[in-house]
C-alpha cells in the first residue's frame, strides 16, 4: 500500500501522533506527567495563547461531564484553580498555577519540536499548503 492509498482522516490522525508523542516526553521530563488526556491543549491554550477556559473547553469537543471531570482533575493535582466569580457565585473562574505553567511550557516545547523537524522536511511552500489544507477542513467543519 502506498501512501496515496491511505485516507486522509487516518493520516490526520496518525500525524496528530507527532505531537501528541512529543508533548507527552517534554511533560514528563517536566514532571508533569500526571496532565490528564486534552489537558495541554486547555492548560497551553490558557498560558502559551491566552485563551479563555470556556471557549477552549468547548472547542475540545467533549461533553459538560468530560469538561468537570478534566477541570476537576487539573484543580486537585495543581494545574488550576477554581474561583467562584465574586458577582456571579453560580460561575467559576480558572486560574493557572505555576505548576500549570510549567506544563504549558513543556507543552510548547513538544510543539515547537515537531514544527522545527516539519520544517526541516518540507518546504516552505509545502508547509503553507499543509495549513492551507487544514484551515480549509476546520472551515468545512465549521461551515
Amino acid at each position: 500500500m502506498s501512501a496515496d492509498d491511505v485516507v486522509l482522516p487516518a493520516l490526520l490522525r496518525a500525524a496528530r501522533g507527532s505531537y501528541s508523542q512529543a508533548i507527552r516526553r517534554h511533560l514528563v521530563e517536566a514532571g508533569c506527567d500526571d496532565l490528564p488526556r486534552n489537558a495541554p491543549f486547555l492548560v497551553g491554550g490558557m498560558v502559551n495563547h491566552g485563551g479563555d477556559p470556556r471557549l477552549l473547553l468547548r472547542q475540545l469537543g467533549v461533553t459538560r461531564q468530560a469538561q468537570s471531570q478534566l477541570v476537576d482533575a487539573l484543580v486537585s493535582r495543581g494545574y488550576v484553580t477554581r474561583e467562584p466569580v465574586p458577582e456571579d457565585r453560580r460561575r467559576m473562574t480558572l486560574q493557572v498555577t505555576e505548576r500549570g505553567r510549567k506544563a504549558a511550557a513543556a507543552s510548547a516545547a513538544g510543539v515547537s519540536e515537531v514544527d522545527a523537524e516539519l520544517a526541516r522536511r518540507i518546504t516552505p511552500d509545502q508547509l503553507a499548503g499543509l495549513r492551507a489544507g487544514l484551515i480549509a477542513l476546520c472551515d468545512i467543519r465549521d461551515g
